[in-house]
C-alpha cells in the first residue's frame, strides 16, 4: 500500500470531518465529537496548518493527525512552556492496523520539531504510543488538568532535554472546553 501524507487543505474539509466520525464510531473512550473539535481549532489561533495532515491511498483520505499549540503552566515559577498536543490521530476503520497511524505521527514529528517545537503531549492508549517514542507524563512531574489515569498521560520530546527540570500542568486550548 502507498501512502502519501500531505498537509490538509479547506477541500479536504469535508472528507476529514467524515473520516474522523467513521474512525471513532465504535472507539469505547471516545466522546464521539473529535470531528467538531478539528472544526474548532482550525479557527483557532493555535492552529498550525503545518501540523494538520492527512494520509491518502490512491487520492482518497484515509487518516488524519492534527497537532495543536499548547502550554505548559508551571504555577511555582508563574511561566508557560510552549508544547503541542495531538489530537486527534483518526485512520478510517478499514486502514487501521496497517501502520497509517505510525506514519502519520513519523511525519508530525518531523515537521513539528523542523518548526522547533521541542514536545508533544496526548492523552491516549498506553500499549499504542511508546513505540514510538513515548512516556507517562508523570515521569517528567507534568499533569493533565482533568483526572485521567497516568498511564494515559504521555508524552515525548522532540528534542533532547527539551523538558528537561519542567513541572507544571497541560493548558489547553479554549476550543478542547477544558476549564
Amino acid at each position: 500500500m502507498n501512502i502519501y501524507i500531505r498537509q490538509e487543505s479547506v477541500n479536504d474539509y469535508q472528507a476529514v470531518f467524515d473520516l474522523i466520525e467513521q474512525a471513532f464510531k465504535y472507539e469505547e473512550h471516545s466522546t464521539h465529537q473529535e470531528q467538531f473539535l478539528v472544526e474548532k481549532l482550525r479557527q483557532s489561533p493555535e492552529f498550525i496548518p503545518k501540523l494538520s495532515l492527512i494520509a491518502e491511498v490512491n487520492n482518497k483520505p484515509i487518516g488524519y493527525i492534527l497537532l495543536t499549540k499548547i502550554k505548559i503552566h508551571n504555577e511555582e515559577k508563574k511561566e508557560d512552556y510552549p508544547s503541542l498536543a495531538l489530537a486527534p490521530i483518526a485512520v478510517l476503520p478499514e486502514f487501521q492496523g496497517k501502520g497509517v497511524g505510525g506514519r502519520l505521527i513519523e511525519e508530525a514529528h518531523k515537521i513539528a520539531a523542523q518548526l522547533d517545537f521541542g514536545s508533544i503531549i496526548l492523552l491516549g492508549h498506553a500499549s499504542y504510543y511508546p513505540r514510538f517514542g513515548y512516556v507517562t507524563m508523570a515521569e517528567y512531574g507534568i499533569n493533565m488538568p482533568f483526572d485521567v489515569p497516568d498511564e494515559n498521560c504521555m508524552l515525548i520530546e522532540l528534542r533532547e532535554k527539551a523538558l528537561a527540570g519542567l513541572q507544571g500542568t497541560v493548558v489547553y486550548p479554549e476550543e478542547f472546553g477544558i476549564i
